[in-house]
């Protein structure tokens, strides 16, 4: 009779050991030493255009759009989302990242791009004819090609699903068939996105949030179409919507308005700065459009001990105590003076960056634009 073999008790593995083994399982790098590279981190941030923007979605640091990672930007009709977008673009390809642009409107003016600091020739442009067709194209690309690329979906509110295309024009025959795509198609897309270091950045619509609970009205006036399923893969997420201020309009010289000052917050994100506010002014009409970047920092670094006001007279107080006096038209001017727009720098990395991640003054600063009621 044959003797039944001793079933030997496997040893106790080290981490890397059973790093090696999920990874053959796996048949790809799925798991990762977190000490080293690894795909939680991010690899780059790239510029929206705003230096105030760039300083409020990470704690501690300047950033971006995250690199691996999926953002957004949500706006009101006109409120500058596909202008940052191509402010965005042209940012990336600075940094050598390919773009892809999807365009559900057939919309974009190319001039536009340009004008925005794009180079038009090597943008990939794409009419977005689905949901399904740009996360399919999307899917292609990350696995076809190994450069850096940022994909652009403008506007996904304005991307029918196949069903749309196909059906009829009521509603109810396709209600909830594009959540029910994104769900998918996001969870599909989140880790070759970020094992790619590629970025996706959705611009979506703020829509009234139409209730007859008056507290909520108040509270959460906007929502954002395509379900709930996006707000948990978004790493970025940010609204735009106009100033209050009687300001918040810009005019020339002949009276026609050519621009407008928004408000952008952060209504999503994984960087510990959810909350935080800003503003600056985007021009849109004409030859010169253009994020007012410099513009916004004097308002960012208003509340600094170094900068003091004293009727039409401002002063700037520099590292050694010597001061700088100057009245507020005359900002522009100022930052052309190498020491003067130096110390500014400086004031906005500490005012805008330090102090939040320092816990430093009051609360209310970062996160209440002027008293204006929430968004």
């Amino acid at each position: 009779m044959a003797k039944a073999k001793k079933q030997t008790k496997a040893g106790k593995l080290s981490i890397a050991d059973m790093r090696k083994l999920v990874n053959k399982k796996a048949g790809v790098q799925v798991a990762h030493d977190l000490t080293g590279e690894n795909p939680t981190e991010v690899k780059g941030w790239i510029p929206t255009g705003s230096r105030w923007l760039n300083g409020i979605i990470c704690r501690g640091q300047m950033a971006g759009i995250p690199v691996g990672k999926i953002s957004s930007i949500a706006g009101l009709s006109a409120s500058g989302k596909s202008y940052m977008a191509a402010q965005i673009a042209g940012n990336a390809q600075d940094m050598g990242i390919q773009v892809v642009y999807f365009d559900s409107e057939s919309a974009i003016d190319p001039s536009f791009l340009a004008n925005a600091g794009c180079d038009i020739d090597n943008v990939l442009y794409v009419q977005a004819q689905s949901v399904e067709f740009v996360l399919e194209t999307i899917e292609q690309l990350l696995s076809s090609n190994e450069g850096r690329m940022l994909f652009i979906w403008d506007s996904l509110a304005q991307t029918p699903a196949v069903s749309d295309i196909a059906g009829d024009f009521n509603p109810l025959s396709s209600m909830a068939v594009k959540p029910r795509i994104l769900s998918k198609g996001f969870a599909k897309l989140t880790q070759p996105i970020a094992n790619s270091e590629a970025t996706l950045l959705i611009l979506n619509q703020l829509k009234t949030n139409i209730t007859s609970n008056i507290w909520e009205a108040r509270m959460e006036p906007y929502f954002t179409p395509g379900g709930k399923a996006l707000k948990y893969a978004y790493s970025l997420e940010i609204w735009l919507t106009a100033r209050k201020n009687k300001d918040a309009k810009i005019f020339d010289d002949k009276g026609f308005q050519v621009g407008s000052e928004l408000k952008a917050k952060i209504k999503k994100s994984r960087f510990g700065s959810e909350g935080r506010e800003c503003g600056f002014k985007i021009t849109w009409a004409g030859d010169d459009v253009k994020i007012l970047d410099e513009e916004s920092w004097f308002e960012a670094i208003k509340s600094s001990e170094h900068l003091k006001s004293g009727g039409a007279w401002w002063t700037l107080v520099y590292a050694d105590g010597k001061e700088k006096k100057f009245q507020g038209p005359q900002w522009l001017s100022m930052l052309e003076d190498e020491k003067f727009r130096a110390r500014v720098l400086e004031l906005l990395d500490e005012e805008v960056v330090l102090k939040f991640k320092e816990k430093t003054g009051d609360a209310s600063a970062f996160y209440n634009l002027e008293g204006e009621e929430d968004v």
